[in-house]
């Protein structure tokens, strides 16, 4: 076995660390919750029950949407993204970075583009060898270039992209509900034990640890989530907020925000019954009108570009919707109205 593939395999593993972690974390604050809170301290059997039923609730949630988290493979660039034999063999041999970039001109012609790098050419990734799609970027840790790459997250061990935004966006949700609900219920019994008003017992250190805990992940969650929902609401990723994407007009903070209410549906999908559970969702409706087109009175489907053709990943069609610029979605909506006129 080579030196190197140890050395990756002990990256992995070392890589699950932060997860176990977690993990561990939250076996031990249902443990101490149900049993020591629920089952040993608390008296009315009333309280127990209402306790118990919500904690329970927001406890699936919260391991659902992680779990989503942390197993959603990051979404690729397809196959349409990489260079042709020809081209690929061209540019490899070729040394002079500008008719580099005329190969990967004409290879990208056919391509959904609209980005560039910061000095207005064409993004690509000779890591993966292939041409990067609009906020599309390379991910050292997963070694794959990813779909909206948001950052790479050590809590989930996973790129945090378009395949997974929702999921990670929820956890944040659950898990704040997680840690506020048990540090509001466990407060009035951390007092009693902290004032000697509840008998010496081994709850009380779990209960007075079980607040701290919460407390503690409540003001560092918070923190997150909410920097998060400003990005949601800007259609913005991490990696955004920090560099402007560059368009062939230079760059632009706000080059893919649609609305607020259109930049939530980007993230969330159309179906609002299915915001708030962990399941993939995207737009739907889109694009409905430029669906189908008519030759000599035939009705017949267009040959969808790049990504939109791909059966690489079932997410290509949703993010091509997703991540057009707002001045590409002015004209799509625009030449829908002109095909449903004539149709």
């Amino acid at each position: 076995m080579a030196p190197s593939h140890v050395l990756r395999c002990c990256q992995r593993g070392l890589a699950w660390i932060p997860v176990i972690f977690i993990a561990l974390v939250v076996c031990w604050s249902y443990y101490a919750y149900v049993v020591e809170l629920c089952i040993s301290t608390i008296q009315r059997t009333g309280e127990k029950v209402i306790y118990l039923v919500v904690f329970h609730l927001s406890f699936i949630m919260f391991v659902w949407s992680y779990w989503k988290t942390i197993f959603t493979r990051p979404a690729s660039p397809s196959k349409e993204f990489c260079l042709p034999k020809a081209e690929k063999e061209q540019y490899e041999k070729e040394e002079r970075p500008e008719t580099q970039q005329e190969i990967l001109k004409k290879v990208a012609s056919s391509l959904p583009l609209y980005t560039r790098t910061g000095a207005g050419a064409i993004r690509y990734c000779d890591r993966c060898q292939v041409i990067k799609p609009d906020r599309c970027h390379h991910c050292s840790a997963c070694d794959m270039c990813v779909l909206k790459m948001d950052h790479h997250c050590p809590w989930v061990n996973n790129c945090v992209g378009f395949s997974n935004y929702k999921f990670f966006i929820l956890f944040l949700a659950y898990s704040l509900i997680y840690c506020l609900f048990i540090a509001a219920t466990v407060l009035q019994y951390f007092i009693k034990f902290w004032t000697s008003d509840l008998p010496e017992s081994q709850a009380k250190f779990h209960v007075l640890f079980l607040f701290f805990v919460a407390a503690m992940f409540c003001i560092s969650i918070l923190s997150l989530f909410t920097y998060h929902l400003w990005l949601v609401g800007k259609n913005r990723s991490t990696i955004e907020a920090f560099r402007a994407p560059v368009f062939r007009n230079g760059p632009d903070k706000n080059g893919f925000s649609l609305g607020f209410t259109k930049n939530i549906a980007q993230v969330f999908g159309d179906q609002k019954k299915y915001w708030l559970l962990p399941v993939f969702t995207r737009i739907t409706h889109y694009n409905t009108n430029l669906s189908r087109k008519r030759t000599n009175g035939v009705e017949q489907k267009p040959k969808l570009p790049g990504i939109l053709s791909s059966r690489n990943n079932n997410f290509a069609m949703s993010y091509f919707c997703e991540n057009a610029p707002q001045h590409i979605c002015l004209i799509k909506s625009i030449l829908s109205s002109s095909i449903k006129q004539m149709l």
